[in-house]
């Protein structure tokens, strides 16, 4: 008779739950300032790992599957964050004065979880029969995972990838605080005319630029330069040719109101253009995955390694999840010019989540096994979310309605935009976390619902982190926004779309010849494809046109150092475990400067005064800027040596 399946070894277990908790909360509130501020997020899990076996090494019975369950709930951060690309609308819009804690964590939460069931079917067509899908960041993560795992060596690695971080993190803090107490600059630079026309030249001294560039390799960086020249030594010059005014001031005028709109172009085809290359490989994946639920039915027989979260179970908890959805939309509707519709209104965004939900889950994931979660067009997927949902309410409501009626409208279109991306993001990131169970031998069903807690826990946090930096700097394009504004360019991007369908005064003609610049980026990108190894990823360049440069070329400088850091690494007696080390320097950067800037803000939120730790006045400036700039390089320089000397 043959014998129950059992597990020898620690793996879903309380302290792992609780350990990814704190890292996820952690890692969470760095993310929403990153992604506020530059647009882009940062993937946890490799990190997270770290910190997990450096830890629960000096704990009984730890085991590779426990610290696999600390990085998937961890890993929760990196991708639920990004929700931030498109709540923050609902306050440039006017409908929210700030986040509301409730409504702001259940629509977070819900679109998570479900992206979470709705990834399940998919873990066999795209994990156990798509071997051809690299799933990089997964693989990774497996590998640093593998290598700390009851060694010396590995021990050793945990010991110095833990020190790198904090260190780094200790330097990228502290640098952020000189600049906040006006001794060093935030950013240099340099403005002047071309012709008629005006640009420039600017730099921004963070670390989590630089952290982010190392992160996202040359390629990436590389098109950001390009997007950087398109936007401000092509495109500014032209737009802002006889526009009267100094140079820094009409070059800034000009990128914000309609320099910003060619990126959108490039930006929105490129993500078109990703979605149209892997809807056939998606749709045999679906079929795939269905039929072997279809044959797996039951679970009898079914290895360990190989049991999800049973599909009955996926479909209860989808449904159950409607009613909150639900609820959250009634809140949009209730007392206002929409509350004549409600139910058919509120039926047909439920049925949208859900078709469309399940639509996005299979994309993100694949798209997720192919590029990895990080270089995943995850924001192009909130841009034709948004077109879509706002289209559907045009044909409901048409664009002959008062303005209260329109900006209820676009609420609603953000809100069950939020929800799908809350979907998007997850799903996005659980099938890398289950190609890590493989590789380690986990089971999937323990992972999934880990996954679970890790929305969970980022939905908590998620909020209040909103509301201090809402309070203490607010966001660019919003009444009453100053220079020290976040930029959240995702959230502005698809709060204008919202606007420009709905209320019908968008900007198209500048959109359209961004999408034609997007256009040409992609015959280049596939021509490069067939021709040679390199390639010109057309979402990077629409983001370096998108983009402020204080944030692009910053980002595009890390880059560079992270692949001549790589090029060293590869001569080291250990490549990978050199290159592991400079992520986690990377990671230790991002994460030391995010926090200090929501440390920070709360600082702001509680004095009430825009500069709280100024200590230095206008007279110091050019101090700030030449020996801030000669610090920040100083320190760079030391980080990169310093992590050479642990990698030995």
């Amino acid at each position: 008779m043959a014998t129950a399946p059992t597990r020898p070894i620690a793996e879903f277990t309380f302290r792992a739950i609780l350990l990814g908790g704190l890292i996820t909360i952690l890692f969470t509130a760095a993310n929403v300032y990153l992604g506020l501020k530059i647009g882009l997020t940062f993937a946890t899990s490799i990190p997270a790992a770290v910190i997990s076996m450096a830890i629960l090494r000096f704990l009984p019975n730890s085991s590779i599957l426990e610290n696999n369950i600390v990085q998937t709930v961890a890993s929760a951060a990196g991708t639920l964050a990004a929700i931030i690309f498109v709540l923050p609308g609902l306050v440039m819009i006017g409908w929210w004065s700030g986040f509301p804690y409730v409504t702001t964590a259940a629509i977070t939460m819900t679109g998570g979880i479900l992206g979470v069931m709705f990834s399940v079917p998919l873990r066999r067509a795209l994990i156990v029969d798509s071997p051809e899908l690299p799933y990089p960041e997964g693989r990774a993560a497996a590998e640093v995972l593998k290598v700390g795992a009851g060694s010396r060596e590995g021990a050793e690695e945990s010991s110095k990838g833990l020190t790198l971080i904090v260190v780094s993190s200790i330097v990228a803090a502290g640098f952020a605080l000189i600049t906040r107490m006006r001794l060093a600059v935030e950013e240099a630079a340099t403005f002047f005319k071309v012709g008629s026309g005006a640009t420039g030249v600017i730099g921004g001294l963070s670390f989590a630029l630089i952290g982010a560039g190392h992160l996202i390799g040359l390629t990436v960086g590389f098109a950001m330069i390009v997007g950087i020249a398109l936007g401000w030594w092509v495109a500014l010059p032209i737009l802002s040719a006889g526009v009267p005014g100094a140079a820094e001031e009409v070059a800034s005028t000009i990128f914000r109101s309609e320099v910003r709109f060619l990126g959108a172009g490039t930006i929105g085809i490129a993500a078109i253009w990703t979605l149209l290359k892997i809807a056939g490989p998606v749709v045999g994946g679906i079929r795939s995955s269905l039929a072997a639920s279809k044959a797996a039915r039951g679970g009898e027989g079914i290895a360990l390694t190989e049991r999800d979260i049973s599909a009955r179970t996926v479909g209860l908890v989808s449904l159950a999840v409607m009613v909150p959805i639900a609820w959250l939309l009634w809140d949009v509707i209730a007392g206002g010019p929409l509350a004549a519709s409600a139910i058919p209104l509120i039926a047909g965004s439920l049925l949208f989540v859900l078709v469309i939900g399940l639509v996005i889950a299979a994309v993100c994931g694949y798209m997720a096994g192919l590029v990895g979660a990080s270089n995943s067009p995850v924001s192009g997927v909130g841009i034709l979310a948004i077109l879509a949902s706002s289209l559907l309410l045009v044909a409901m409501f048409g664009r002959d309605v008062d303005p209260g009626t329109t900006q209820a409208l676009i609420a609603y279109a953000l809100i069950v935009t939020g929800v799908v991306f809350g979907v998007a993001t997850i799903s996005n990131d659980n099938l890398q976390d289950l190609k890590t169970g493989q590789l380690v031998g986990a089971t999937p069903w323990k992972q999934q619902l880990a996954l679970v807690f890790g929305v969970i826990f980022g939905s908590l946090v998620i909020p209040p982190v909103l509301s201090v930096l809402h309070a203490s700097f607010g966001f660019a394009g919003m009444p009453g926004a100053g220079d020290s504004a976040l930029a959240a360019p995702q959230a502005a991007l698809i709060s204008s779309l919202a606007k420009g369908v709905l209320g019908g005064d968008l900007d198209w003609n500048l959109i359209g010849v961004g999408a034609l610049i997007g256009l040409g980026i992609i015959v280049i990108d596939e021509v490069l494809a067939r021709v040679s190894k390199h390639r010109l990823p057309p979402l990077a360049v629409g983001l370096g046109i998108y983009l402020p440069m204080a944030v692009t070329l910053t980002v595009a400088v890390g880059a560079v150092l992270g692949y001549f850091y790589d090029r060293a690494a590869d001569k080291a007696r250990d490549p990978e475990f050199a290159k592991r080390m400079g992520v986690l320097m990377a990671t230790g950067m991002i994460v030391g400067d995010s926090l200090f800037g929501v440390l920070y803000a709360g600082i702001v939120y509680e004095t009430g005064t825009d500069a709280p730790l100024a200590l230095a006045g206008p007279d110091f400036a050019t101090y700030a800027l030449v020996g801030g700039t000669l610090v920040f390089l100083a320190l760079t320089a030391f980080l990169y040596a310093y992590t050479k000397k642990k990698a030995r």
